[in-house]
């Protein structure tokens, strides 16, 4: 609807030029309750430039001439409200809508802009487990709210192929390891002799000089190192390549951080020349300021770290894509770690750091306590969205054996309802895991949104529904309600972007699929003579339910 831009406009001409219209469309709310209008203005931030009180100022400003586009404007207490012309505001909606179609709530401040994304990111030689889920999903999320905005998005899956726990594998596998268990089922048998090495660590840890001592091995291309190091990255990418495919989820880089083992000695000529690399118990550091530890860059044996590796990547995306803002989708564990290397980027002289936002989000917890790969206390993401699938393919063949292509329908929901679990909370929460909530299929899951949508599409077949937008309307409280809500989907996109925050999306899918059901059950909306309009409210429904549900990266069936 343009009504509030029309109020906005109205407001200006009663407060003249003391509020900016974008200060004045920034103000307005929506009532709690409909009966109180469509739309409200508080005027308390008046008070003090008009030497009134609000509630005076209010009804001064009610009195003003109103358009058609108004039904009414009155003055209740220190609030202008306004109650739009519903048949027009209605007409006009559905008309944008079912013109526009997944268009609709486009934005174009982003256009001409590039946002890169770091996402993702497993470990190879370990198993993707419901831990990954959310960078994956929030970051992949993101990316299509930011596109949506009208930035053009670089996904980058940075892998983490990289480090000294690969010194620790290589030294099991060269201990425990048999080459046909781990070819025949690599991760699996990864993972066990990660497992292993950490218990056996514990009661001799000499164990941890030995895979600190490999790692440096790969680090100076011993070619036994490179070889294993190899071949656990292929065996892994394979595995993980089978989750994107199930989630639907693309990246257009997998550069990982070996990509930048060749590049980071530019990074340390730099630190160098610009004095700014100090040594601390003979390890190099940089200081980034008082209130946060140093930040370190080589340890005592030379060896690089995570630090060294962010800058360094840093630089080459920036060089590279010449990102306008880069969103890093990492755990809040890492909130620290991000802020130095930010800092150690700006005593650079790169003022584009300020540009770089770390997204951070919660836990994947099992029992109350975060998932651990070294202590085996993992649940495998594959094994998740596989149980999810099947149990989706139960309850269809149960409710609707006849339908076809169930094993399609079975999977956009089974992996829907996984996605849509995760996306549903607002990112800086921790979730509990919880197979039974994930997997549900009422209340508020994402198959309840999908089933709404096809719920939906029945009704337009069956109704012959022609995409065409009647002239007259007969606007009840019910539809109303759906039109009010369906307006608000461009400034919840907006929202969304502006939040780097998916469960705004997710929870606004659920309040259209909440209202719609109402609707519903309690209004005929075939063999009436207003049921071309009804139709045509549905479609609209539609269109924004199936939008929205991609922008969280869930397909929608047609018939479930």
């Amino acid at each position: 609807m343009n009504g509030k831009h029309i109020f906005a406009a109205y407001l200006q001409d009663q407060i003249g030029n003391d509020l900016t219209w974008e200060q004045i469309e920034a103000s307005i709310e929506k009532p709690k309750q409909i009966q109180h209008g469509d739309l409200a203005f508080p005027c308390f931030q008046l008070a003090k430039t008009f030497k009134k009180s609000p509630n005076e100022i209010a009804k001064t400003i009610a009195q003003g001439n109103i358009s058609g586009e108004f039904e009414k404007i009155e003055a209740v207490g220190s609030y202008v409200n306004v109650f739009l012309n519903k048949k027009a505001e209605a007409q006009s909606l559905l008309t944008q809508i079912l013109k526009e179609k997944d268009a609709y709530a486009n934005h174009r401040f982003g256009h001409g802009k590039t946002i890169l994304l770091d996402l993702s990111s497993p470990n190879i030689a370990k198993p993707f487990s419901m831990g990954h889920l959310r960078s994956t999903v929030i970051g992949s999320s993101i990316a299509a709210i930011s596109e949506k905005c009208g930035y053009q998005t670089v996904k980058i899956n940075y892998i983490g192929d990289w480090g000294t726990q690969f010194g620790k594998l290589i030294s099991a596998y060269l201990k425990w390891g048999e080459e046909n268990k781990v070819r025949n089922n690599p991760i699996e048998e990864l993972t066990k002799l990660y497992v292993r090495f950490h218990e056996e660590a514990e009661k001799d840890p000499s164990l941890n000089d030995e895979g600190r001592m490999w790692f440096k091995k790969l680090e100076d291309h011993d070619p036994k190192a490179k070889e294993l190091w190899i071949w656990f990255k292929e065996v892994s990418l394979e595995a993980f390549q089978k989750i994107y495919e199930l989630l639907d989820v693309q990246f257009d880089s997998y550069n990982g951080e070996a990509f930048f083992n060749d590049k980071m000695d530019a990074s340390l000529k730099a630190l160098q020349e610009m004095n700014l690399l100090e040594l601390s118990e003979g390890a190099q550091v940089v200081r980034v300021g008082d209130d946060l530890p140093p930040c370190l860059i080589k340890k005592t044996d030379g060896a690089t770290l995570y630090a060294t590796r962010d800058i360094t990547a840093a630089l080459y995306r920036k060089n590279t894509y010449d990102f306008d803002e880069a969103f890093y989708v990492v755990g809040h564990e890492q909130s620290l770690h991000f802020e130095q290397v930010k800092r150690v980027l700006r005593k650079l002289g790169h003022d584009w750091a300020d540009n770089m936002h770390h997204v951070p989000f919660g836990l994947i917890l099992q029992n109350g306590k975060k998932m651990s790969t070294r202590k085996g206390k993992t649940v495998l993401l594959e094994t998740v969205i596989l149980e999810a699938v099947k149990l989706a393919e139960q309850n269809i063949r149960s409710k609707n054996p006849e339908l076809h292509e169930i094993a399609t329908v079975a999977r956009q929901v089974g992996v829907g309802a996984v996605i849509f679990h995760d996306l549903k909370n607002e990112k800086g929460n921790d979730v509990e895991f919880s197979l039974e909530m994930m997997l549900k299929f009422e209340g508020d899951t994402g198959p309840y949104v999908q089933y709404t949508a096809a719920r939906i599409q029945t009704l337009l077949n069956r109704g012959n529904f022609t995409g065409s937008v009647p002239l007259e309307f007969s606007i009840g409280s019910e539809s109303w309600e759906i039109l009010s809500v369906l307006s608000e989907f461009p400034e919840v996109v907006e929202l969304a972007f502006h939040r780097k925050e998916p469960s705004i999306i997710s929870k606004y899918v659920l309040k259209l699929s909440h209202k719609f059901n109402h609707y519903y059950a309690h209004v005929k909306i075939l063999d009436s003579k207003e049921t071309p309009e009804r139709l045509a409210l549905c479609a609209a429904v539609q269109i924004v339910l199936k939008e929205g549900l991609r922008l969280l990266g869930v397909q929608t069936p047609n018939k479930m």
